[in-house]
Order: C-alpha cells, then sequence, then structure tokens
C-alpha cells in the first residue's frame, strides 16, 4: 500500500484499540473515521487483493454475514464486520483491524451499498431484502431499489446472490447479468403490493408473484429452503441445524451457503461451521440472572418485529422502545406491527417511547404492564424465561446492562 495508507491504518488500528480499552465500545466506527479521514481511499487499498463478498438488506444483515463469514472461513482466514457497524468507517476498521486476509465478508447499510461496491470491488454481493426502515430520514423502498439496480448495471462482473421472494430485491437484481436466486420465503408483503417496474399490483399465489402489467415475475431459485433444511443448484437437499432461533434464520443459513457456493464452498463443507454460530452481538444471545433465563431478540421495523413474535416463546415478554438517532425518531412505525401474537403472555414495558409503544398494545387489545427499569421487569417475572424483544438502541441498553453479552 503507499505510505499516507500505511499511516492510516496503522492510526485506525491504534484509535479502535485505545476506543476498547477505555470501555467506549469496540472501535470499529472511531477506528474507521480516523483512518479515512488521513487517506480518503484507505478502504481501497485495503480491499485490495481479496476477495470481498457484501451482504445488504434492510432485514438479517448481520446473522447473514456472520454464517457467510463462517462458511467462506472454510477457504481460509475472513476479515469481517461482526459487530454490525456497516458503514464505510466501520468496513475500513474490520479490514485494518485483520490484517492481510485472502477473503473478506462485509455487511452493508443498504444506503451504502453503491459507495462500498465502488470502493472494494467485491466479488459477490448479496441482496437480502428491502422493506420500510426509519423513513423520517432514509428513502422509500423503490427509490432504494432503484439505488441498487443502478449500481449493479455499472458493476457486471459482479456474481449477484438475490433473493427471488422479494419483488423488489428481483426488480434491483434485474440489472445484473450473473445472478443467482434464492428462496428464502418472505413473510411481510407490505412494501412489494406494487411493482417498482411499470406500477401496476403484484399478485401472489402459491409461493409465487408476477406482476400484472408487465414481465416482471418470480424466478426460479436455485437454493430453496425446504423443511429444516436447504435443497442445493444440484438438488441435493441439506439438513441445516443451527443454534439459532426462527425459520428466518434457516432463510439467512441459505443465503450464506449460496455466497459461499460463489467462492466454491460445498454445502457438506460449510453447515458444520454454520452449527457452530450461536450469537451475533447480543443477538439471540441468552443470559442466566436470578433465576431468570434472559433472551435477547432484535426488532427495528415492522417486518422484524413479525419475526421476533415468531420466534419468541409463549413466555413473559420485556418490550423496549427508543427513538434516538440509530433508530429514527418517528414511531409511527409501530402501528403497521400487529402485535396480537402476544396476547395470552405476560407483557412489559419500557423504554424511552414506552407511552407510543402502549396505546398501540392497547388498541391490539394487548395487556401490558409498564416498567421503568430493565431491573424492575425482572422482579415484576417468576424465575424462568424471559423474552427480550427491543429496537436498537433500547437493545444495546439492555445488553450492556448484562455486561455486553455477545
Amino acid at each position: 500500500m503507499p505510505l499516507r495508507a500505511i499511516v492510516a491504518t496503522t492510526a485506525s488500528k491504534t484509535a479502535a484499540a485505545l476506543s476498547r480499552a477505555a470501555g467506549r465500545g469496540d472501535g470499529s466506527v472511531i477506528g474507521g473515521w480516523i483512518g479515512l479521514k488521513i487517506d480518503p481511499d484507505l478502504l481501497a487499498h485495503l480491499s485490495s487483493g481479496r476477495a470481498v463478498a457484501l451482504v445488504s438488506g434492510t432485514n438479517g444483515k448481520t446473522t447473514t454475514t456472520r454464517l457467510t463469514a463462517a462458511a467462506v472461513g472454510v477457504l481460509g482466514r475472513v476479515a469481517t464486520n461482526s459487530y454490525g457497524a456497516n458503514m464505510p468507517t466501520g468496513h475500513t476498521s474490520a479490514l485494518a483491524k485483520e490484517g492481510h486476509t485472502p477473503f473478506a465478508v462485509l455487511e452493508v447499510d443498504e444506503h451504502y451499498l453503491a459507495q462500498v461496491i465502488n470502493s472494494t470491488r467485491p466479488k459477490v454481493v448479496a441482496l437480502l431484502n428491502l422493506s420500510r426502515d426509519q423513513l423520517d430520514r432514509a428513502k422509500e423502498v423503490a427509490m432504494m431499489a432503484q439505488l441498487w439496480r443502478t449500481a449493479l448495471a455499472g458493476h457486471p462482473e459482479i456474481r449477484v446472490v438475490a433473493n427471488a421472494d422479494d419483488p423488489m430485491v428481483v426488480w434491483a437484481a434485474g440489472a445484473s447479468p450473473q445472478t443467482t436466486w434464492f428462496s428464502a420465503g418472505q413473510r411481510w408483503h407490505d412494501d412489494s403490493f406494487v411493482c417498482p417496474e411499470s406500477g401496476h399490483p403484484i399478485e401472489r399465489a402459491n409461493g409465487d408473484w408476477w406482476c400484472t402489467g408487465c414481465p416482471l415475475r418470480r424466478p426460479a431459485p436455485q437454493w430453496v429452503v425446504e423443511e429444516d433444511g436447504v435443497i442445493d443448484p444440484r438438488g441435493d437437499w441439506h439438513l441445516v441445524k443451527l443454534q439459532l432461533p426462527g425459520k428466518v434464520n434457516l432463510g439467512n443459513a441459505a443465503t450464506a451457503l449460496a455466497v459461499a457456493g460463489e467462492f466454491g464452498v460445498r454445502p457438506i463443507e460449510a453447515l458444520p461451521r454454520l452449527s457452530r454460530v450461536t450469537s451475533i452481538a447480543g443477538r439471540y444471545a441468552q443470559v442466566d440472572r436470578d433465576g431468570r433465563n434472559i433472551r435477547l431478540l432484535l426488532a427495528k421495523n415492522p417486518a422484524s418485529w413479525l419475526e421476533a413474535f415468531d420466534m419468541a416463546d409463549q413466555a413473559p415478554t420485556l418490550l423496549s422502545i427508543n427513538a434516538r438517532d440509530p433508530d429514527g425518531l418517528d414511531t409511527s412505525w409501530l402501528w403497521d406491527v400487529d402485535f396480537s401474537p402476544l396476547r395470552g403472555r405476560p407483557v412489559l414495558i419500557t423504554g424511552d417511547r414506552a407511552y407510543d409503544l402502549a396505546v398501540r398494545l392497547q388498541v391490539n387489545q394487548v395487556p401490558f404492564q409498564h416498567v421503568q427499569t430493565f431491573d424492575d421487569a425482572l422482579a415484576q417475572v417468576p424465575p424462568g424465561r424471559l423474552e427480550v424483544i427491543a429496537n436498537y438502541t433500547a437493545f444495546q441498553d439492555i445488553r450492556a446492562e448484562l455486561d455486553r453479552v455477545n
């Protein structure tokens, strides 16, 4: 690398290490920020010589990235931003920290995908899904799909691994001449009723979908989730054993296998590594405290709350909602979430915007109890399982109270 890039890399690693030593976080943002200030092209320099995979989408990025890194790890050392810092500062810090590795698997915020593609020149880009998220400061779903489509059209050399069940993703990936399709199912349909190409309604039946006014329709997937396993492009079925809950994570595993397949990794080689993944930056972590087994689930938008309810056991459940800058300041999205699956269990609520949540639950006829702190919640539930579902900063607050569990 040029001397400037070498100096920037050293400064990045030093700043990140100091941040960790001071207990100010894992240093994944400050390290990259300082490195890029010294050398704005540092991410491109650090990516050079590595086979890079990028993973982007509204939901499931962090988990899919962790599973993909585990799968690609069959071939050698993999640099990855495993704590979810998914903007260029986080990518830069992750690559600087790991030093030279033959491979990198990076989670990318959907707004930054085009920029990161230009900097890293990836071998593979995985597109998971698109749904509304933080609309007070983010783009509408169709606008995001257009940005992806334009970015991929400019890089025909990239292998794209894309979700055949999401019309927005299919349209965005349609600009790429090299696409591998996976089918992991799509339970959330509220952001893809209208075709992004023609504006006509999209119809669905028996797992298929099609536009009523143009040729856009669900492509035939090469990787398919079926029961407790995944069918590969050869038609072979593989049992997938995960320690992560929910059918959605079976879909994330299928995506990871599809991306690893683009690197030449066979499912039979990758599956044992996927089975050893237990928690990702605190997501799905289980902690025992005061006779309670506490499980942490992150849910940040309507689509992910739907999946969280599917994962949660029929047990006392704590919901925590904040509306700080990383969450988005607008909580009106709560009205797009159906909280009725929580009926019949003890529900507690907390967080900065607990009263917004209280009104929503009352309308949805879900009884609840308001608590001021996490310790208050523990005192209100009997020994046994406590499910915790929280949006981003609320999740981090509770994770910190539990000593930053991973």
